[in-house]
């Protein structure tokens, strides 16, 4: 078994990119109807990947109070040395203490649910007694979480008392939000690196339209695909009606807009409305693929990268724009978000195979059945040339689904693990500009937080 090693190349050369501008939601749970007598059929619940891991989203008002805005602590500059973020304990982020990244005072408590249900707190990696926390990894920003939640709830229930029952269900605590997450620590880390006293209220606000554009997409998801569940609690359109998950869905849109333009930075605006076209051709270049066994890696990660790396690496490149820093580092910022949604999106992609059901709240394999060929799948096929067979004839035959999924769990999914690291190695090389401080040290845990769900 491979042996992940999460650090942060201080003073690495930057890796080569992969092909791929962006990557938005995550592998989702299609119906995908097996054929055949024993196949199951009918409304799938639908689990979140890379971008539509997480299914929260944040809406906040600009100037809402500063209740996460601390100081951070001045980092002791970038070190010659590879410093590791795993420690023997569940704590991720060594040196992180309870305190806020910014000179908070006193313990932070954690006021919503880090993590989708189907998912541990803490991962064990291959090495004994090494595990990552999330609530470390997002401990220098939870008060910025917090506020930003509430202020999304506040923003669409006050405005639209038709969508106030949904808002609670979209906003109610839960859900790692990752997203938004990613967004104040690049804004923490980059200040400390621009020597500001704080993040800004445009940081903010960028946090909470990238939270507001990943949940309108995932409610339209759902309702695209029919689905009844999304990690494990009713969609919006189950609860409420088609009618209201649609209306949900194209208010946050429009009023993420309307935030964005106020932002009044082209380079954001152009940036983030980038994001909603890579959605959309993310969407359209995966329904033109189904169950078609030609299609490359390349064009896989690129579909990855619209699908679900589009908005982190737009919204890790547009924190770093507020920033004011200079061009190197807002590119490196981009590369960090980009290579982590692609690896998110192959560990989702792999976690579809050797996940139960219960696990995936969704039945194994659904991407397959649905024609939906993702990383392991591309892999095995370049070794088990029966497997085409089988997916050409869209498993018309009883039992043609599971031989299919045993011949990628043993035949692709190995290389889709090195994938995964791959892309987490060129986000960590991303980092090597900053100088440490917590919120270094979680956006380089969350490297190895993502990376050890598939071990």
């Amino acid at each position: 078994m491979m042996r992940v090693s999460v650090c942060a190349h201080y003073g690495g050369g930057r890796a080569n990119s992969a092909p791929g501008p962006h990557a938005g939601r995550g592998s989702r749970g299609a119906r995908g109807e097996a054929r055949g007598k024993g196949e199951r059929s009918g409304r799938a619940a639908c689990g979140t990947s890379t971008s539509g891991t997480e299914g929260g989203f944040a809406t906040g008002m600009m100037c809402s109070g500063g209740s996460g805005a601390s100081r951070a602590r001045r980092g002791a500059g970038v070190r010659g040395v590879r410093r590791m973020t795993r420690t023997t304990t569940s704590a991720v982020v060594p040196g992180a203490t309870d305190k806020k990244s910014v000179g908070g005072k006193g313990k932070t408590k954690v006021s919503f649910d880090e993590l989708d249900p189907e998912h541990n707190t803490s991962f064990g990696s291959s090495d004994e007694g090494v595990k990552y926390d999330i609530v470390q990894i997002t401990a220098p920003v939870v008060e910025d979480m917090e506020e930003m939640r509430l202020n999304l709830r506040d923003v669409i229930g006050r405005k639209n008392p038709l969508l106030l029952a949904a808002a609670d269900q979209i906003f109610g605590a839960g859900g790692k939000r990752l997203r938004p997450v990613l967004v104040f620590l690049v804004a923490r880390a980059t200040a400390e690196l621009m020597k500001m006293e704080n993040i800004t209220d445009r940081q903010r606000r960028l946090a909470e339209i990238t939270e507001m554009i990943h949940t309108a997409s995932l409610v339209h998801d759902d309702v695209l695909d029919d689905c009844d569940t999304r990690r494990g609690k009713d969609t919006i359109h189950t609860l409420y009606g088609t009618r209201v998950a649609i209306l949900a869905g194209d208010f946050l849109f429009a009023q993420s807009s309307w935030f964005l333009a106020n932002l009044d930075n082209l380079e954001v605006i152009k940036l983030i409305s980038q994001v909603i076209a890579d959605f959309a051709d993310g969407e359209i270049s995966q329904a033109g693929a189904l169950f078609n066994c030609n299609v490359t890696l390349d064009e896989y990660l690129l579909k990855s990268h619209h699908k679900t790396a589009s908005l982190i690496a737009a919204s890790c490149k547009s924190a770093s724009v507020f920033s004011e820093c200079d061009e190197s580092v807002k590119n490196d910022m981009y590369e960090y978000g980009k290579h982590l949604g692609l690896a998110f999106q192959v560990v989702d992609d792999i976690l579809d195979f050797t996940q139960t059901e219960e696990q995936l709240g969704k039945p194994q394999g659904q991407d397959l059945a649905s024609g939906n060929l993702t990383a392991p799948t591309i892999f095995a096929l370049q070794k088990r040339p029966e497997l085409r067979a089988l997916i050409d004839s869209q498993f018309e035959n009883e039992g043609d689904l599971q031989k299919a999924i045993d011949i990628v769990t043993e035949y692709g999914i190995e290389e889709a693990r090195k994938l995964a690291k791959r892309e987490g190695d060129i986000a960590l090389a991303s980092l090597r500009q900053l100088p440490d401080s917590e919120s270094k040290r979680s956006l380089v845990g969350m490297v190895g937080y993502v990376l050890e769900r598939i071990y």
